[in-house]
């Protein structure tokens, strides 16, 4: 019976190592093929869409083949096809650009050109995110070792999404990836095993979305072995709301109660599962934060353990 926790470790280790032994044979493949597999893509594109409104109107109809298409189709910016884009905002479902039914709008950030561009984007759009932000953590891992370890502490968020006038929504991208099922029902992953629950990312108020992220990014301090968020901006923010409402963490930390401005059910209920009277670790949070220099911050309040 002492053995099954190593074996069990094992058995992970080798998985994990398997799967990235997987995911890293695709990238070298689609990488070392780089012209076969476009000529492949771009070929089932054409053929998906062979019969769609955008290519009609340039004379393009039925199979079209991959020459014919680079002969013939202008190189357009956003604004060339922006009345296509706001036809389908507008509620038009034909396959004006694309044969499959367009289900949202990704929206740009609007720091370049002042205004949000939205994107139109299919259903299955979402399994190739999925696929692409899974090979993020082997290709790392080759670099940097131990990233299938202990938790990490990420900052994630989502951002306000609309609706169009035909009823599609429009967010960022990562809001789109964080509210489908390919996050939220995520099988275990060591890569993915963060300290924050679903429910405090998904939380569309950013102060309680970051103070319960810090809460429980805290409590679960010994176990932190890396941590970020998907902009260094955002890591940045979350340093200076912990240095303005430690004292706040502290006592929910002490006392084992969430703050009455955290008032989103699912997201008490979450880190509630989390949170547990822990006085010696108010105590430590305390002791470091209330110094004059936040020197080292970081490292002090979520040290490497030894090994």
């Amino acid at each position: 019976m002492p053995e099954a926790p190593k074996d069990q470790a094992h058995q992970e280790a080798c998985s994990v190592a398997e799967s990235n032994k997987r995911k890293l044979e695709f990238i070298e493949d689609v990488t070392r093929n780089a012209d076969e597999v476009q000529k492949r893509v771009l070929a089932e594109i054409l053929s998906r869409n062979a019969d769609v409104e955008y290519l009609k109107r340039h004379a393009l109809t039925g199979q079209v083949d991959r020459h014919t298409f680079k002969q013939t189709m202008p190189v357009v910016t956003y604004e060339d096809i922006l009345p296509d884009i706001n036809r389908i905002a507008n509620g038009d479902m034909s396959p004006i650009l694309c044969s499959r039914p367009i289900s949202e709008f990704l929206t740009s950030s609007g720091t370049s050109g002042g205004e949000r561009k939205m994107m139109p984007t299919i259903e299955e759009e979402l399994g190739r995110r999925s696929l692409l932000y899974s090979l993020l953590m082997p290709v790392m891992s080759q670099f940097v070792p131990g990233l299938d370890k202990g938790k990490g502490m990420y900052f994630l968020f989502i951002k306000c999404e609309t609706k169009t006038p035909g009823g599609l929504l429009a967010r960022p991208v990562l809001t789109s990836y964080y509210k489908s099922s390919h996050f939220k029902n995520r099988p275990f992953d060591p890569y993915t095993n963060y300290t924050s629950p679903n429910e405090t990312i998904l939380c569309p108020d950013s102060y309680q979305s970051m103070y319960s992220q810090m809460l429980c990014g805290l409590c679960q301090n010994k176990e932190v072995l890396r941590v970020g968020a998907v902009f260094a901006s955002g890591f940045i923010r979350a340093i200076r709301f912990l240095e303005k409402h430690w004292t706040l963490l502290c006592h929910d930390i002490r006392t084992g109660t969430l703050n009455s401005l955290i008032t989103d059910p699912s997201v008490r209920d979450a880190v509630l599962r989390i949170l547990k009277p822990d006085p010696k670790l108010a105590d430590f949070v305390e002791s470091e934060c209330s110094k004059e220099s936040w020197q080292g911050i970081i490292t002090r309040l979520w040290p490497i353990p030894s090994t």
